[in-house]
């Protein structure tokens, strides 16, 4: 999603998105579909809005019964 994109989905959806959180990547529209280089350039960007697998800093929770 580029910075263009999130302001429309801002302007078009205002009400919906008022609780929302919306990250923009900053990624240019100019790749193919599942190209290695946007997979590449996705998983590197998104990693850190995401929860580790691991836990840890910026990980997700354990839930009570994971002790």
């Amino acid at each position: 999603m580029e910075r263009a994109h999130r302001a429309k989905l801002q302007r078009r959806f205002r009400a919906q998105l008022k609780r929302a959180r919306v990250i923009c990547l900053d990624i240019p529209d100019d790749y193919a579909f599942m190209q290695p280089e946007l997979v590449a350039l996705l998983e590197k960007k998104v990693a850190r809005h995401l929860p580790s697998p691991l836990g840890g800093e910026g990980g997700r929770r354990s839930r009570p019964d994971e002790g």
